[in-house]
């Protein structure tokens, strides 16, 4: 009989859980959307994405948000538009 202990198992779930996923954002402003998603900075992440991977295409995914974000805020700011407000979110340091 095989027996597992308590934290052993924990550790094992742990190393299993699924990276986070960064939401999309609102893109309101369909100029600067466009701006956006075609921007070189987006398209990189494509580059990336390895679809036999299940936790790459998640992180790959989360940087492809971020990246948006911050591509559709420039647009904005440089035609003087006022940009989403709101606590900037907390980024992964891995």
């Amino acid at each position: 009989m095989i027996r597992f202990s308590l934290p052993a198992l924990l550790v094992a779930a742990a190393c299993a859980s699924p990276v986070p996923v960064v939401p999309a954002p609102v893109m309101t402003n369909a100029e600067c959307a466009r701006e956006a998603r075609t921007s070189r900075e987006v398209r990189q992440t494509f580059r990336e994405e390895n679809a036999e991977n299940q936790s790459n295409m998640r992180r790959v995914q989360s940087e492809r948000n971020v990246a948006l974000r911050s591509e559709y805020d420039d647009c904005l700011r440089s035609h003087g538009l006022p940009v989403s407000g709101g606590v900037e979110p907390v980024r992964r340091l891995d």
